[in-house]
C-alpha cells in the first residue's frame, strides 16, 4: 500500500569493523515503517535478506533503548521483547535529536552497521524513492564469515597462486571487485511484496 508522505529522510548506513569504510546513503520516505528500512539496506549494501536482521535504536520519549526486527516465538529471554519492524515507524524514532541506530544482519556472520540518519528534507515530486544517493566499495559476500572471513576471502582471491583460489573464484560466482561501487545498479524491492513473501506462507 502506498503511503502518501512529504518529506524524506537521509540516512548513511556504514557497516562496523572493516576499513577502508564500506558504505551508503540513501534517502526513504519518511512514512517508512523499520521493516521498510530493513528492505532498503539490504538491497542497497547487495545483501539477500538470508538471514535474520534487528535494530537497536533508543526511544527518546523514554530514554529507552529498544530492539526492532522479527520477534521469535522461541526465544526463551523474558526481558528481551523485539517489537515487530512492520508495526514500529523509523519517524517515531528517529529524528534531528535522536539520529543513530544500529543494525545487525546474520547473527552468524554478525554483520553491525551504524544507521545516521543526516537530514530531513522535502519530498521532491518527481524523485521516486527510496533512492541510493552515494555509496563506497562493494558489499562482503553473504555468509563468507563476517569481518575475519571476509579479510580471508580478500587475502584468497588477490592470490591467483593460493591453493584455494580458483575454489574462492568460483564460490563468489567470479571475480570480485572489493572497490567497485555503482549506485545506478541499486535497484529496491517493494518491501510490502518482501513481506509477503516472507510470512504469507
Amino acid at each position: 500500500m502506498k503511503r502518501k508522505y512529504d518529506r524524506v529522510y537521509q540516512f548513511k548506513i556504514t557497516l562496523k569493523n572493516i576499513s577502508p569504510p564500506i558504505l551508503r546513503r540513501i534517502q526513504v520516505p519518511e512514512s517508512y515503517s523499520f521493516w521498510d528500512l530493513h528492505v532498503a539496506i539490504q538491497d542497497v549494501m547487495a545483501w539477500l535478506d538470508y538471514h535474520l536482521h534487528e535494530f537497536k535504536i533508543v526511544n527518546h520519549s523514554t530514554g529507552i533503548k529498544v530492539e526492532i526486527g522479527i520477534p521469535d516465538d522461541e526465544d526463551f529471554d523474558m526481558e528481551r521483547e523485539v517489537l515487530p519492524g512492520w508495526e514500529q515507524k523509523i519517524a517515531d524514532y528517529f529524528s534531528m535529536e535522536n539520529r543513530v541506530a544500529y543494525y545487525d544482519y546474520d547473527f552468524g556472520d554478525s554483520w553491525e552497521h551504524t544507521i545516521k540518519l543526516e537530514k530531513i528534507l522535502p519530498r521532491d515530486k518527481d524523485t521516486d524513492y527510496p533512492k541510493c544517493i552515494a555509496g563506497k566499495r562493494s558489499c562482503p559476500p553473504e555468509d563468507c564469515g563476517g569481518v575475519w572471513g571476509y579479510e580471508d576471502f580478500l587475502e584468497i582471491i588477490n592470490n591467483p597462486d593460493h591453493e584455494e583460489y580458483e575454489d574462492m573464484i568460483q564460490w563468489a560466482g567470479g571475480a570480485f571487485d572489493p572497490e567497485h561501487f555503482d549506485k545506478e545498479e541499486v535497484s529496491f524491492d517493494d518491501p510490502d511484496e518482501r513481506w509477503e513473501i516472507a510470512f504469507k506462507k
